[in-house]
Parts: structure tokens; C-alpha cells; sequence
């Protein structure tokens, strides 16, 4: 490959939710390098906080809807073939199936496929695609859960073409964000004495937050008399919860936000963050809580246990009680403990979580340190 093609092409669906932050990280591996990043975004309209946000040399937003890249998506196919041609590119990094399903049919280069979600390959149609494409497509899943999904999905894939490349987060930009912990209470409503559990995450089965609820009515007769269990976020099973709050008698402990925008800048409110998810890929927003110094319990499934093990609690998934337990221990921490998790989780994101970590795993990987 010609020393001189030292363009990169980011190839995003949209940047909604997490995936401008996605496309920031990937950008951040060719920091300081002789690469230039060219990011294009399939869908969502042009934003200008959007070009900051990504942190890329070029953007360019081809502006489609969802519904319009369904089926062939042969106009996204032509206008990226055209900017592949217009420009000196080495190599794509293609972020979810669609994108690199575009990316392999549109260029003739070496495409770094980046699966955020479990059952990516579970369609045959996809993984004839694979194959079709095994000699220039590199898989990396953002947690060693999202790998072994795909492992299963594709056992004869080569072992140097599939490899985990955690997300990370910008721990500086993020703590920098952070409103102080009285100021992000009144902003949330919460009184500033509370003791705060808090979940963060879309009101879906997957997330199981009737679990949260029921483990945090078995604990409270244990927990500080001011607990307070703050669920942040929307989805089709808000009434479910509310009913069951009800149903446990804890109506009263119990406050449900709503999304709250940009809520990671309130993370210092908590003295807790749960999450109890059974199907998480990875779980950024416990790095978030991680960068505000917050404890963390998790369910011991999915992606959300390999950030979590180690430096916090880890529970059976759906087990009420040993959920209990976690949160009662956690409430009996003394300063002095809080501090030392504080540390090994300060440690945890600079180690495995931040920029400068995966710069130095994504250079190491077979098959990616070719195109240096």
C-alpha cells in the first residue's frame, strides 16, 4: 500500500445518542499521526456542533433518511464511491452493519467494520456477506461480550481479523462537564441530603429496571432513611414501572425524570449508579459514573461486567436479593472505601478506557498495524 495515502475514511450511520462520541474516539486514534480523518455521516442533517463534536479534519453529511437506506441504498453506494475516488484514502473504519456493508460495495479498500451490538451476524445474509468480504474486512467489537457473539455467528472468521477495542471516553473533557454535586441535585430537583441510587438508560426489557425496582424495595429497610432511587430516562415501559413502584410501595422513593439532556453532567448527584442490564454491549454510561467518582453495581452479564469487575459490585442478572445486598453494602461504605474505589476507578479508565489506551491497543492489533 502507497506510503501516501495517509487518509482515513469514517464512515458513520448518524450521530445520534452515543455515536457522535463514537465517531470522536475513532477520530482520536490518529491524533498526532500524518493521517487526516474524513468523517461522513449517512443520515442526519448538516450541524455544526456535530463538525466540532466529531473531532475529524472533514465532514461531510450525505443528509439520508432512514428510511431511504433501506433496501440496496445504491445512491449512498454512488456518493460514497464518488468520495472515495475524489480523495487519497488507505483505509475505511465503517461503524455499525449498514456502513460497512456500503463501505465494502462502494470501495475497493481494506474496511475496519466497528460492531457496537450483539446479533450483528445473525442474519445468513449477513454473514454470506462476510465472507464475501474476509479478505479486506476487520471486525472489532467494542467488548469481549460483543466478540464472543460474533465468534458464534462466524466460527471459521480468521482469529486476526476479529479483536476488541473497548469504548473510552475523553476523561478530562468529560469531568470538565461535571456540575458539582450540590449544583447537579437542584438541577435534577433531588434534596441535597438524599442518598442517591440511580439508573440511567432507555425504559426497555433489555435494560430491566423492574429488577432495580424490586431489589431497591428489598433494601430499603436497610438503606439510609433518605434514599432516593432516580431513574433517568423514557421508553415504552414507563407506566410498567410506575405501576410497579406502586405495587412495591415504594412510590415514594421512587422519581422518574424523563430524559434529562446531556445527563452526564449530573452524574456527581448520585451515590450510586445501577445498572442491571441483561444484554448490554458495553455500557458507556459507566464510564461516565466512573469519571464522577460514583460506585458502581452491575449485573454480571454483557459488556457492563467487564468495565465493572474489579472495581465495583457485580450481581447475578434478575437476582433481586443479591441486587439488595450490593446496594446495602455499598450504602455501609465509609469515606475511606469511597476513596479507594474512587482510585482504582480513576486507574480503571486511564488503563483500559481512555483515548491513549486504545490508541496504543488499536496500533497493536494484527492486520491493523499494516497501515501504519
Amino acid at each position: 500500500m502507497s506510503k501516501n495515502r495517509l487518509g482515513v475514511l469514517q464512515f458513520c450511520h448518524g450521530y445520534d445518542g452515543p455515536f457522535l462520541d463514537c465517531a470522536r474516539q475513532y477520530a482520536a486514534l490518529f491524533e498526532g499521526t500524518a493521517y487526516r480523518v474524513t468523517t461522513v455521516f449517512l443520515t442526519g442533517k448538516k450541524d455544526a456542533k456535530v463538525v466540532e463534536g466529531c473531532a475529524s479534519d472533514e465532514v461531510i453529511f450525505l443528509e439520508y433518511s432512514s428510511a431511504a437506506v433501506r433496501g440496496l441504498k445504491l445512491g449512498a453506494i454512488r456518493e460514497l464511491r464518488r468520495i472515495a475516488r475524489e480523495r487519497e484514502f488507505a483505509f475505511c473504519i465503517a461503524h455499525r452493519s449498514k456502513p460497512t456493508y456500503i463501505a465494502c460495495l462502494a470501495t475497493d479498500l481494506p474496511v475496519i467494520g466497528v460492531h457496537h451490538a450483539f446479533g450483528d451476524f445473525e442474519r445468513l445474509g449477513r454473514k454470506l456477506f462476510a465472507r464475501a468480504f474476509r479478505q479486506r474486512l476487520h471486525l472489532l467489537a467494542v467488548s469481549n461480550a460483543v466478540r464472543e457473539d460474533i465468534q458464534q455467528c462466524l466460527p471459521d472468521w480468521p482469529e486476526d481479523g476479529l479483536h476488541t477495542l473497548y469504548n473510552r471516553i475523553d476523561l478530562q473533557a468529560v469531568q470538565g462537564d461535571q456540575l458539582g454535586r450540590d449544583e447537579a441535585r437542584f438541577t435534577l430537583g433531588l434534596p441535597a441530603d438524599s442518598w442517591v441510587v440511580a439508573n440511567v438508560g432507555r425504559l426497555h426489557p433489555d435494560k430491566d429496571q423492574a429488577t432495580l425496582l424490586r431489589g431497591f424495595a428489598r433494601a430499603l429497610p436497610h438503606l439510609p432513611a433518605n434514599a432516593v432511587l432516580l431513574v433517568i430516562g423514557a421508553g415504552r415501559l414507563e407506566k410498567t414501572l410506575r405501576d410497579l413502584a406502586v405495587e412495591l410501595g415504594i412510590d415514594g422513593k421512587v422519581v422518574f425524570s424523563g430524559p434529562v439532556p446531556n445527563a452526564r453532567r449530573l452524574f456527581k448527584a448520585f451515590d450510586l449508579f445501577a445498572l442491571t442490564s441483561d444484554h448490554e454491549p458495553f455500557g458507556m454510561v459507566l464510564l461516565e459514573a466512573m469519571a464522577a467518582g460514583v460506585p458502581l453495581v452491575c449485573s454480571d452479564c454483557g459488556g457492563g461486567a467487564e468495565v465493572v469487575r474489579g472495581i465495583g459490585r457485580l450481581f447475578p442478572f434478575k437476582d433481586e436479593q443479591a441486587l439488595a445486598d450490593c446496594l446495602n453494602e455499598a450504602a455501609r461504605m465509609d469515606s475511606t472505601e469511597i476513596r479507594e474505589q474512587q482510585k482504582l476507578m480513576t486507574n480503571r479508565l486511564m488503563a483500559d478506557f481512555s483515548d491513549a489506551a486504545a490508541r496504543s491497543r488499536f496500533w497493536s492489533l494484527p492486520n491493523i498495524n499494516q497501515f501504519k
